[in-house]
């Protein structure tokens, strides 16, 4: 555990956290996602690199991810509601069936043990990767009404796959609302908003389900480990709104490709991570 960590070590930690929550804070705001698909996997890291528990290391991860994002998808859409970027309708609406989705997914993703969790992260994170690199603007794009159906299995699919990866549905909901003609502003910053309720119900979930399982890790409510949301926090949410207001003034296919490079390298590495567990 920590306590057996020199003080090199220590350091070396709130380096990576430091540095890490940079690029999380940016990324939340810019792309309009919670930032867990890099923060999971560093999360990850340094609660194996700690000693956490190997049967519940994955759960951590996604569980203080999920808090961690709760502020920053606050700062992020406070952001874009400047821009008046923030479809609210589609949040009202939408956002039912995406609460329902967290709900039961975070009741699957604390039924899988971290192999399960471990492997699903790496296989939905490759998918993410491909869309980041393939991905096209459409020009002067005309929003389409999204019907009870589209809202119904999108808006499920969207919290139910995100429980299980402790992301904001970012990744899932700016493509569904881009595919729909809403401009790329409109659709991420509705995105942030959708995240926040992905996020807090997640964090929620799995506080409660960690709790109940009296995993007894230090320093955690349930799957939530407190001194790391401590430190992320105040990197995170001021990144956040960084990146929120860049992405209304900068070209973002570049940052895309770059960002869909990363993903695919990160589901390499948690596969073959997945094969040693």
């Amino acid at each position: 555990m920590i306590e057996n960590l020199d003080l090199s070590q220590i350091i070396f930690i709130l380096f990576v956290m430091a540095s890490s929550a940079t690029v999380v804070g940016f990324m939340a705001g810019f792309f309009g996602i919670g930032g867990g698909l890099i923060m999971v996997p560093i999360l990850f890291y340094i609660f194996s690199f700690v000693g956490i528990e190997k049967t519940f290391v994955m759960h951590m991860a996604i569980g203080t991810s999920f808090l961690i994002i709760v502020p920053n998808s606050i700062i992020s859409t406070l952001t874009h509601m400047k821009f008046k970027a923030v479809e609210f309708s589609i949040v009202r609406t939408f956002g039912i069936f995406v609460v329902i989705g967290v709900v039961l997914g975070t009741v699957f993703a604390v039924s899988l043990k971290t192999s399960g969790l471990v492997l699903f992260f790496s296989i939905m994170t490759i998918i993410f990767a491909i869309y980041f690199l393939i991905e096209k603007e459409k020009i002067n794009p005309t929003p389409k009404k999204i019907n009870l159906i589209y809202k119904v299995i999108c808006g499920f699919l969207s919290g139910f796959l995100s429980a299980p990866m402790g992301i904001g549905g970012g990744v899932f909901n700016t493509p569904i609302f881009k595919m729909f003609g809403y401009p790329i502003n409109v659709a991420i910053g509705t995105s942030a908003a959708i995240g926040f309720l992905i996020s807090l119900i997640g964090a929620i979930g799995f506080a409660i389900s960690g709790t109940y399982l009296n995993i007894n890790a230090p320093l955690s409510l349930g799957f939530i480990n407190i001194p790391t949301f401590l430190i992320f926090i105040p990197i995170t949410t001021f990144m956040a709104k960084i990146g929120a207001e860049t992405v209304h003034k900068f070209n973002k296919r570049l940052i895309g490709r770059i960002f869909g490079i990363y993903l695919f390298i990160v589901a390499c590495w948690l596969f073959l991570e997945y094969l040693k567990l």
